[in-house]
């Protein structure tokens, strides 16, 4: 085989999970699953993803299905804890709910691992980060119903948070890194 052919087919191999994705995402837009929505969906994706390639993009990123699964668990069970509080804050303080900001310094220093912490701490409610200080590694979290002593668990929070996403998508460097100091 040339090596032009070669390079086409992982290409094409690459865009794979984009176009399942965006399938995914036009079927659930729809609101019904059929034959039609399905296949239109999928001729969509495949425009898009001709018409609009993205660049490539190099990460040392490694999926590890099982870590993955694991923490797609925790932030689904942490989405339902986190609901809660936040309706218990403003059941009980109502506006007066008091909120603090902490400093927390991530372990790793991948900027896409440093972006999924950071959307990782900001989709449950009453947490969000609202700065990365990108040269120190440092994420402002704004944390909702925190008092002065309750700092060190929100930074705690957010060091297993992301220590978990680092064992499902890091490096073996990173996750290294991040059992040899873990929370």
């Amino acid at each position: 085989m040339s090596e032009r052919l070669i390079s086409r087919r992982r290409r094409v191999l690459q865009r794979l999970p984009l176009v399942a994705w965006l399938t995914l995402v036009w079927v659930m837009l729809w609101g019904t699953f059929d034959v039609g929505t399905f296949v239109f969906g999928l001729v969509v994706a495949l425009l898009v993803v001709t018409v609009f390639p993205l660049p490539a993009i190099n990460t040392r990123l490694v999926v590890r299905p099982l870590p993955l699964l694991q923490l797609v668990g925790y932030l689904a069970w942490d989405l339902v804890v986190s609901t809660f509080r936040v309706s218990w804050q403003a059941v009980r303080y109502g506006p007066r709910a008091r909120a603090g900001i902490v400093a927390v310094r991530l372990r790793t220093d991948s900027d896409h691992l440093t972006a999924m912490v950071a959307n990782a701490v900001s989709l449950a409610p009453g947490e969000f980060v609202l700065q990365i200080d990108r040269a120190n590694r440092i994420c402002y979290v704004y944390a909702l119903g925190m008092r002065a002593e309750d700092a060190e668990a929100v930074r705690r929070g957010v060091l297993e948070l992301e220590a978990r996403i680092v064992r499902a998508v890091g490096s073996a460097d990173e996750v290294a890194l991040v059992r040899g100091r873990e929370v």
